[in-house]
């Protein structure tokens, strides 16, 4: 549902844009909004899970991400469109991290649970696949709108599965809702967020964008402060000594920062530049989703055999190629000749995906999956957030100096793309250098542990 959500609306924004006349800034917080309510609540999420129950947050979360964009398929002008994004937003931050806790508990051998992840990534990517073929489809014959509704009967089928086939378990001891820490993580990330996204309209030395900037920078300080003191805590900082897991976090934020920029800037590339209509831009888009959907159905057995650090290097790598290749592209290029960059990222996305998330959530007591499996989506949306900003702030300054000039388009999709890549590549080097031992030590320990609790049991 959630990445259903994002791949159809990304496909949406030409149509919305033409139908209630909003500036691109205005298509910035139509998806920026969901990336921060999620981000901000994503760990509350995980911690209610623990509380009161995985399945019932769960199911919760996916009762209010389709009230929410029923709200968009409805809204009458952008304020209540972004308010029901908002809404959306709100939803995923109960659901998604609910979704990894319930897998982390329902697969505690660590080869099945690799394997498991690796499969839910595949989803992912199946949604991919036909979310901007589907999605170009509803916003050609039945107008934007429609995106939104796709969402509803995924909703209904949902919630029937969750209450029919997902067993109910909490972990309660030792966790309790921490309010200070929830308003200093959504005070950190809006505050940066804001800030990039207006900066080109302001200016980066305008006072409000500084002053943005400055108070995202003392609301973090003050969140891992106040959280180091406060037993049970929102975010437990003693978990980032653990290297493995803190690499696997810096690797889900790099990763979602290319993939979103990707999603931002591409479409709009090729419907505005190419001429392309939404159904052929989503088509188009199929080399990359398709690669991804079926290289996940076997990334948890290459995670078994050749390990995370491998895999992720490899990925990041490949998708970091696949980034600088688009900065080749000029408004003359076949499609055959993006192809090849397109299949490199969704082969990079399918390797690295699981593995990140595995090597995540391996690294964390099972009693604390909601937090671990928070982390690791605040991560991926703190880097989404920002894969939209930063990139499309580069992006945005260029088009709105061109007009309808393709040359500066182009300067400003390159520049992003070019940016994307080197953060790519740069997750790789990360993963390669300070990974190894790390994740495998953690790993092995895991399987002792558990071996030791199945031999007492016994």
């Amino acid at each position: 549902m959630a990445i259903l959500d994002t791949t159809v609306v990304n496909l949406g924004l030409h149509a919305i844009q033409g139908d209630l006349h909003v500036s691109l800034t205005v298509l910035q917080w139509v998806l920026d909004i969901y990336n921060l309510v999620y981000a901000g609540f994503i760990l509350t999420g995980g911690v209610l899970g623990d509380l009161f129950g995985r399945r019932r947050v769960f199911s919760i979360g996916i009762a209010l991400f389709t009230f929410g964009s029923l709200i968009c398929a409805l809204a009458p002008n952008a304020t209540l469109l972004i308010c029901g994004r908002g809404v959306a937003g709100l939803g995923a931050a109960l659901q998604l991290p609910g979704a990894l806790s319930i897998l982390t508990v329902t697969f505690p051998e660590p080869g099945e649970r690799a394997r498991a992840i690796a499969i839910w990534g595949g989803f992912n990517g199946l949604a991919m696949a036909v979310g901007p073929t589907v999605g170009g489809l509803l916003v050609d014959y039945f107008g934007w709108r429609s995106i939104f509704y796709l969402v509803v009967p995924f909703g209904a089928v949902a919630l029937v599965l969750a209450f029919t086939s997902v067993s109910e378990s909490a972990s309660p001891k030792g966790r309790r809702l921490d309010l200070s820490g929830q308003v200093l993580s959504i005070l950190a990330l809006g505050l940066l967020a804001f800030g990039f996204i207006q900066a080109p309209a302001l200016g980066w030395s305008s006072p409000l964008i500084l002053g943005c900037v400055f108070g995202s920078a003392v609301s973090f300080a003050a969140l891992l402060k106040v959280e180091s003191a406060t037993p049970g805590a929102l975010l437990s900082p003693a978990v980032f000594r653990n290297r493995a897991f803190s690499v696997a976090i810096a690797n889900a934020a790099m990763m979602t920062f290319g993939f979103y920029t990707l999603l931002f800037i591409f479409p709009l590339y090729l419907q505005e530049i190419r001429g392309n209509s939404a159904v052929v831009t989503g088509l188009k888009l199929l080399p990359l989703s398709i690669t991804f959907f079926l290289v996940s159905l076997i990334a948890g057995r290459l995670l078994n055999r050749v390990g995370a650090r491998a895999l992720i290097a490899a990925g990041l790598g490949l998708f970091g190629a696949g980034l600088l290749a688009l900065t080749l592209v000029s408004g003359q290029s076949s499609f055959a000749a993006m192809v090849p960059a397109l299949v490199a990222i969704g082969l990079g996305n399918g390797l690295a995906f699981g593995a990140i998330m595995t090597v995540a959530v391996s690294n964390v007591d099972d009693s604390r999956s909601g937090m671990s499996s928070g982390l690791v989506n605040v991560a991926r949306m703190v880097g989404a957030t920002l894969g939209v900003a930063i990139p499309g702030s580069i992006f945005g300054a260029h088009v709105v100096r061109a007009g309808h000039d393709v040359t500066k388009f182009l300067v400003g999709m390159h520049r992003a793309f070019f940016l994307a890549g080197l953060d790519e590549v740069a997750g790789g080097l990360i993963a390669l250098s300070f990974l190894g031992f790390a994740a495998k030590q953690a790993l092995d320990t895991r399987k002792q542990r558990e071996y030791g609790r199945d031999r007492h049991a016994a």
